[in-house]
């Protein structure tokens, strides 16, 4: 069966931030995410509101990340949220966005990102199961540290958000509870993640019957389909910097073709990237269209390979407008997609 969940860029006001998650609880998506990034609202203090306004619904972060984050305060907020929410928060974990780490001017490369995060998340699993920790490790040292901040669930979900690959989906697969892949689109490109995410499982003696892999993807669904497409080339512009050579590769696309885009909206030329951003590569690299379009995309380039999750940035237009300054029409907003993915393509999906 695949699971559906909402991410949420919380940069509406937040009564409608939680009144989206809200929506998305009572219509049965397993998780309500959130990134955990500077340039957003704060989604720990969010999803702590939005707790006890739901029922059913797992909150957490996707991702936060253990280089602007330190381990054991993630597992505070955790645990706290976890209680908030009576066992109902995960985290999904990474170094973190690599555009936000420049703008700290952090030197990200130098940091051994993926040994961090594997000793991060042992850090992470030792101090949520016992609420205490002593530790030398090369990145992170305890002694004695320890915290009233219990979870209610007996092992709160830790997951790894991985892009580029091959180690990061080989390490997920062997140390984490699930792994959840941003900004990946074309069979090719899930094949590759299915395959690597394997040779870690077979280290741990699991299969992908017992892994959670999840899909991160632009989603702009609507019953005219040439207006969730506008919204989607919009947004898909804005998202392709984050995205490693070898991931676009995968896709068909040079990332050298692709850096007049990046570099359009460095320079702050938001018209110059969008019309950069041919309608041929937002479909490429989105989800985006009616109902019937976006369940056969899913259908043929990613649920095959083996992803049982999906996750699913909605597009609306006041998030378009946000990012762009411009107006769309006939696009739902997140409540009325989320409705429309309830209705017209999880059915179709089992």
């Amino acid at each position: 069966m695949v699971r559906f969940s909402y991410v949420q860029l919380p940069d509406y006001p937040l009564t409608d931030c939680i009144d989206m998650i809200k929506t998305a609880d009572e219509l049965g998506f397993y998780a309500a995410y959130s990134v955990d990034e500077t340039w957003h609202k704060d989604m720990w203090l969010l999803f702590a509101a939005a707790a006890d306004k739901t029922k059913n619904i797992r909150l957490g972060p996707n991702v936060t990340h253990v280089i602007l984050r330190e381990p054991t305060h993630i597992c505070q907020m955790l645990a706290t949220l976890d209680e908030l929410s009576g066992g109902r928060a995960e985290a999904v974990v990474s170094f973190g966005n690599l555009g936000l780490l420049e703008q700290y001017q952090i030197d990200w490369k130098s940091m051994k990102p993926l040994s961090r995060v594997r000793e991060g998340i042992e850090v992470m699993r030792r101090f949520l199961a016992d609420g205490a920790i002593t530790f030398d490790g090369e990145f992170f040292k305890y002694s004695g540290l320890f915290t009233f901040a219990r979870p209610v669930q007996e092992k709160i979900p830790l997951k790894m958000g991985a892009m580029g690959g091959p180690r990061s989906f080989e390490v997920a697969g062997e140390i984490a509870d699930g792994m959840h892949h941003a900004l990946g689109y074309s069979r090719e490109n899930y094949e590759y993640v299915a395959e690597h995410v394997k040779l870690g499982l077979d280290k741990s003696g699991r299969s992908l019957d017992d892994f959670d892999l999840g899909a991160w993807v632009v989603f702009a669904v609507a019953e005219d389909s040439e207006a969730a497409k506008r919204a989607a080339r919009i947004m898909v512009g804005f998202y392709i910097s984050s995205m490693p050579a070898n991931q676009l590769a995968r896709h068909g696309l040079n990332r050298d073709d692709l850096q007049p885009i990046i570099d359009a909206l460095g320079a702050g030329q938001i018209d110059r990237a969008i019309e950069l951003t041919s309608p041929e590569l937002a479909a490429t690299l989105s989800v985006s269209g009616t109902p019937e379009e976006c369940v056969a995309k899913l259908k043929t380039d990613i649920l095959p390979t083996g992803v049982n999750h999906i996750i699913a940035a909605v597009t609306d237009p006041m998030m378009v407008k946000a990012f762009s300054g411009k107006e769309i029409s006939g696009v739902p907003d997140v409540q009325g997609q989320l409705r429309l993915i309830h209705d017209k393509v999880m059915p179709e999906l089992g």
